[in-house]
């Protein structure tokens, strides 16, 4: 408890909510997006294509907004980004009902998905910064691992509520509703949290290279295989939330999707936070295997339902498994962080998400629009194959205990693991 009241101490009280809130524009792109296009061109196709072009953007850019930020200074970068991302978020909602092409409006999408302002990676480099600089040793250890996992739980909480606001926005105020709020958090609250006191300063070339690993420590294969997994999350979240679209639209009430989605937060949230509370015999890499089984059945039992109510069955139990898996990975991705790197190693799994969003909401798309609802269930099922295969892989790569290598210090590594 004095580890937090210290951590407190240094944010203040309003960090938390601020760094939280802040996070939902981002969460809210792709389903936004897809929402916006669909309702306004009346393709379900085009939607996805859309979607994509914003996993493409933040597919590219995403990782160098990290490195940016970790030249330039956290200030800096967010209040850039956030301007841009702001007005090419407003510029998007005007062009989907405007007479413009189609070509303009993918560009406004890669726009919005390029400049989307990292919170994420960004608030998890603040937190450990101050845990392990103003924290004692004594409790440091205790501190970090709880920090990571209120950052995991954050994470997972948005990019599953955030597709549930915007439904519920879309349903009250109508499809442009939801992208014209994120471009509103985005300006305020992205804005809030690049202003804090908490904000990184920038460092100077010879700071740099005293505190940072090797690039090529980026591409370990036990850091590569948390990106993979954490893309398979991603892949089920575009998927699912474009499969339940297609299905919803069949009853002309498209933007109602978010909202039948949104049941999903409902385990997701209560598993997420109770993995604070495991047993340490119940290691990081068994997690991953269990917690990515519950989501594969999940969605097998998906593939059965005849109606809403199973349907809403099947994505409360597959919630049960998603918050785990992501707050382990999450955790994973802490551990192996190459030292002075994890603003980069966080954008990376930040774009992974995206990117799975996106490319699979593309894909969905034409399967259902080809083959019918029926048809698009089939791709989270898929997806979460590629989450088990991926743990399976992390599971044989993570042995029961291992020494870190001297550049691997942003959390250390438990022998339990």
């Amino acid at each position: 408890m004095n580890g937090i009241k210290q951590v407190l101490s240094h944010t203040g009280k309003s960090y938390f909510p601020i760094a939280f809130v802040a996070r939902l524009p981002y969460a809210m792109m792709v389903v936004g997006v897809l929402t916006l296009v669909v309702s306004g061109r009346g393709s379900m196709q085009l939607g996805g294509l859309n979607s994509a072009a914003v996993g493409l953007g933040a597919a590219i850019f995403g990782p160098l907004i990290g490195a940016a930020a970790d030249r330039f200074g956290q200030r800096a970068t967010l209040l850039v980004t956030a301007s841009i991302n702001a007005a090419a978020l407003g510029a998007l909602a005007w062009i989907v009902y405007s007479p413009l092409p189609n070509w303009v409006m993918l560009l406004g999408s890669f726009v919005v998905g390029a400049s989307a302002p990292q919170t994420s990676p960004m608030s998890r480099s603040r937190v450990v910064t101050i845990v392990k600089t103003k924290v004692p040793a004594s409790g440091r250890d205790r501190v970090l691992g709880g920090a990571m996992a209120y950052e995991s739980t954050a994470d997972e909480l948005v990019f599953v509520f955030g597709p549930f606001i915007v439904g519920v926005l879309a349903v009250a105020f109508g499809a442009g509703a939801p992208i014209i709020g994120a471009a509103i958090l985005t300006i305020f609250f992205v804005g809030a949290f690049a202003l804090h006191h908490t904000a990184a300063p920038s460092q100077s070339a010879e700071e740099r290279a005293a505190t940072l690993a090797p690039a090529k420590e980026l591409f370990a294969p036990r850091l590569i295989i948390i990106v993979a997994g954490i893309l398979g999350v991603g892949l089920f979240f575009g998927s699912m939330l474009t499969a339940l679209t297609a299905y919803m639209q069949s009853f002309g009430t498209s933007e109602r999707a978010g909202i039948l989605y949104g049941i999903m937060g409902i385990g997701s949230a209560v598993f997420a936070l109770s993995v604070a509370f495991f047993s340490p015999r119940f290691t990081k890499r068994s997690r991953w295997l269990v917690f990515s089984l519950v989501m594969l059945i999940g969605a097998i039992f998906l593939q059965f339902a005849t109606s809403q109510a199973m349907i809403i069955v099947a994505l409360a139990f597959i919630g049960c498994g998603i918050g785990p898996v992501l707050v382990t990975q999450y955790s994973f991705a802490a551990d192996r962080s190459p030292e002075g790197r994890s603003a980069t190693v966080m954008t990376m799994l930040g774009s992974a998400i995206i990117v799975g969003q996106s490319t699979t909401s593309a894909i969905t798309g034409w399967i259902a629009e080809a083959h019918g609802p029926d048809a698009a269930f089939l791709v989270p099922l898929g997806a979460t194959i590629v989450v088990v295969v991926t743990g399976i892989a992390n599971f044989f790569m993570t042995p029961s205990g291992f020494t870190p290598s001297t550049h691997t210090g942003q959390l250390p590594v438990q022998p339990s693991a």
